[in-house]
C-alpha cells in the first residue's frame, strides 16, 4: 500500500486495538487476526481504489469491528479532498469500540449506533458493506443510504453469482465484479444503477 508512515501507523495501531478488543467482545475471529493485515486492513483498503474519485460522503453499513469502515476513514486523511465516512453500527458495545478506536487513532468521522433500517437515510456517495448479508437483503439495507447515482462497494465470497442472480430478481442495477487482491475466491461488487425490479 502507498499510504504516509502516519496513515501506516494508525492503521497499525487500530489493528492492536481490535486485537484487544476483540478478547473482551466478538468483533472479527482470533483466528484471523494471526494474518490481520492482509485479512483485515488490506482486504478493506482494496475498496478504497475502487471507489469514484472526489466521493464527498462514505457510509458503511453494519461496521461490527470497523472493517472497511475505520480502514477507509484512515486513509481518506492521506487523499487531496478527504471525504467524510460514517459508520452505522446498531450494537451499542460495537459502537463503543469505533468510536475509541477512531478517538486513540485521531480520524474524524461519525458513528450512528442505530440499526440501519432506522438510520435517517446517509445519502452517501459510497456505500459499503462487509460479511453483512446475502445480496438481495443487503441491497434493500442500502437503497435508502445511498445518494442518487452513488455507488455500492460490498465484498462477497464464493458464492457471489447465486447472490447476483438472486438479487436480480427484486433489483434493478449495473454490476461490476472485480477479484479481490487478498482472495482468490472473493470478489467486490461495485453496484451503481440501483432501483427496484
Amino acid at each position: 500500500m502507498d499510504v504516509s508512515r502516519e496513515t501506516e501507523t494508525r492503521l497499525r495501531a487500530y489493528l492492536e486495538l481490535l486485537a484487544r478488543w476483540t478478547e473482551r467482545i466478538n468483533l472479527v475471529s482470533r483466528a484471523s487476526l494471526a494474518d490481520g493485515w492482509r485479512r483485515h486492513i488490506l482486504d478493506s483498503a482494496q475498496l478504497l481504489r475502487l471507489a469514484p474519485t472526489g466521493w464527498r460522503h462514505w457510509a458503511d453499513l453494519g461496521s461490527g469491528g470497523g472493517l472497511p469502515g475505520v480502514v477507509i476513514a484512515i486513509m481518506a486523511e492521506d487523499l487531496p479532498q478527504a471525504g467524510r465516512v460514517t459508520l452505522v453500527e446498531s450494537d451499542a458495545r460495537k459502537a463503543a469500540f469505533l468510536r475509541a478506536v477512531l478517538r486513540e487513532v485521531g480520524v474524524d468521522a461519525k458513528v450512528v449506533n442505530e440499526r440501519i433500517e432506522s438510520a435517517i437515510p446517509l445519502k452517501a456517495d459510497v456505500v459499503s458493506a462487509r460479511a453483512l448479508a446475502p445480496l438481495p437483503v443487503l441491497l434493500t439495507l442500502a437503497a435508502p443510504h445511498l445518494a442518487p447515482g452513488g455507488l455500492g462497494l460490498f465484498p462477497k465470497g464464493k458464492n457471489v453469482d447465486t447472490e447476483i442472480r438472486e438479487a436480480l430478481d427484486r433489483w434493478s442495477f449495473a454490476c461490476d465484479k472485480v477479484p479481490s487482491e487478498t482472495d482468490r475466491d472473493a470478489a467486490i461488487l461495485k453496484i451503481g444503477d440501483l432501483k427496484r425490479a
